[in-house]
């Protein structure tokens, strides 16, 4: 996959516009990501174990904001043959381009149904395993409770949802001290002060994390019987829930 520098925020902008996931970002987002969320390449490596236990022969798997395709191709890695669909799905054109690249360069029999849309339009049906890997904390908040139904209605019995998102935390102690464990994360790799400054600007109105309070009660309103986290490092989680 492209290992391209992320160096989008390190000149000074006058006029710092919304993060988006356009062309300049998907050509430096494999940097961007292993400098910004710790823990990232476990996550990956471990949607391929997950896949590897919960994936059923005959179903669906849905990579809804798949990005680069990483946890697609962690999944299609370690499912074999069950003659399965992988569904991966990415609102920007840039990273469905990308994807589509970095899908070609392994041979699989697991087919890849790659969608440029709206995750919010997609009929889950069929599915064992469902993954929303840093995804869902983009959505409008009012948007999050229908997508995780249609989700559910579409999870067979057994099946799995993957959620990973950056937390908000109600102790304002812990919100400060794991804030600032994450800003030392990034300076250790190699971000600049200007850089962190504007890439939160550019993300304050984009991305709007949840606490793992709300994570829990809207999965289990939706009818998940089984909830945890199965990872977590500073104020970034990983969480599956089971129905």
């Amino acid at each position: 996959m492209n290992t391209s520098q992320d160096t989008i925020y390190a000149q000074a902008c006058e006029n710092i516009s919304d993060f988006q996931f356009d062309e300049k970002v998907a050509g430096v987002f494999n940097d961007m990501i292993r400098r910004s969320v710790p823990g990232y390449g476990q996550i990956i490596k471990t949607l391929g174990d997950l896949a590897d236990k919960y994936v059923t022969p005959d179903s669906r798997v849905y990579d809804l904001g798949c990005s680069l395709g990483a946890a697609t191709l962690s999944i299609r890695r370690n499912i074999g043959s069950r003659n399965c669909t992988i569904v991966a799905v990415d609102n920007s054109e840039s990273m469905i381009g990308r994807c589509q690249e970095n899908l070609g360069a392994y041979v699989s029999d697991t087919p890849v149904d790659l969608i440029c849309g709206d995750i919010r339009d997609i009929n889950i049906e069929n599915a064992s395993m469902v993954v929303l890997n840093f995804t869902m904390q983009f959505l409008a908040p009012k948007d999050r409770e229908s997508l995780l139904n249609n989700i559910y209605q579409g999870l067979k019995p057994g099946g799995i949802l993957v959620l990973s998102e950056k937390l908000n935390f109600e102790d304002d102690s812990v919100q400060s001290l794991l804030d600032d464990l994450h800003l030392d994360f990034k300076r250790s790799n190699g971000y600049s002060e200007l850089e962190i400054s504007q890439k939160r600007s550019s993300l304050e109105h984009v991305m709007k994390p949840d606490t793992l309070h709300q994570h829990e009660v809207r999965l289990k309103e939706q009818g998940f019987k089984h909830f945890n986290v199965w990872f977590q490092c500073f104020n970034f989680a990983s969480m599956v829930a089971i129905k």
